[in-house]
């Protein structure tokens, strides 16, 4: 049985763990209003260029004037992007994405997978597994820019450009509300033909210099917004999970110091108690002995 000691150590613990999980809730919602506040604004100019882009690409098969990141191969090779954060204590924030790659890699052939991953999470994860990693990029959430995107991007497009990779694939969460963030597979390149702006009658543009030169320009910063995009959602996501996971975790250490502190309260009656009938009895004894 658990003494006094050993209970009122047991709350001291549980307020100290309580008291750093509140800090993480109000670091992780400071930081969740800033990662918030960039991609709502972000998400339409990537919904804009993503519509012109469809309308672009359709005319420009229309005109035959095709570009390299638009051709469509039937070789095997994917490479699928893994974007988890570099720190835990977050819910199912990381494993969910990690799932969700595990599935698309099972869909592939395994010798023609390679993997890319984004965040210490992800890294571990695979680093153990048979899977080739191709890059690596962890510990730059915290000063996220576009460059960080420019960087990958620029990647995935190079070795797509050098028929490396066949396909590549964006692995991450998407930012839907605080409480909810769903992991969501994408398709980087071959950049979609008609994926957006499919809908209804054709456009036609007249092009000033020419459809190579605007589609040279328009889609590498199509697909380096898609990513930055996504790094934003993930980054979003991340602070979500992260507020609501230690929000749970502060109202558990609650609950527990609850029950701890009736346990304790229950322990001390009970020791106050005994001494009770100790001196009764004692007081008992001294009564008779003195009547005899």
């Amino acid at each position: 049985m658990a003494t006094l000691r050993d209970i009122r150590r047991r709350i001291r613990s549980v307020q100290s763990t309580q008291k750093i999980t509140r800090a993480m809730k109000l670091v992780a919602a400071a930081k969740l209003r800033r990662a918030q506040e960039r991609i709502l604004a972000a998400r339409p100019y990537a919904g804009k260029m993503a519509e012109l882009l469809g309308n672009l690409v359709s005319a420009a098969g229309r005109n035959g004037a095709p570009h390299p990141l638009l051709e469509q191969r039937e070789g095997p090779r994917r490479q699928i992007v893994v974007i988890t954060a570099d720190r835990g204590l977050a819910g199912a924030f990381n494993s969910n994405i990690i799932r969700q790659a595990l599935a698309l890699i099972r869909e592939s052939r395994q010798p023609d997978v390679t993997l890319v991953v984004v965040g210490r999470k992800g890294r571990d994860f695979y680093r153990r597994r048979q899977w080739a990693i191709k890059r690596q990029m962890v510990g730059f959430w915290d000063r996220l820019a576009f460059s960080h995107a420019q960087e990958l991007a620029d990647f995935f497009m190079q070795q797509y450009l050098d028929g490396e990779v066949d396909e590549v694939h964006l692995i991450y969460s998407e930012f839907r509300s605080v409480a909810v963030q769903r992991p969501r597979r994408q398709q980087l390149l071959p950049i979609p033909r008609g994926e957006a702006g499919a809908e209804g009658a054709p456009v036609d543009y007249i092009y000033e210099p020419s459809p190579e030169a605007i589609l040279g320009d328009l889609l590498p910063r199509h697909v380096r917004t898609q990513v930055f995009r996504a790094l934003m959602e993930s980054l979003a996501g991340e602070y979500g999970a992260r507020m609501t996971a230690m929000e749970a975790a502060t109202k558990n250490a609650s609950e527990m110091i609850d029950v701890l502190t009736i346990q304790y309260n229950k322990a001390r009656q009970e020791k106050i108690t005994k001494e009770l009938l100790d001196i009764v009895g004692g007081a008992e004894a001294l009564k008779q002995g003195a009547e005899a």
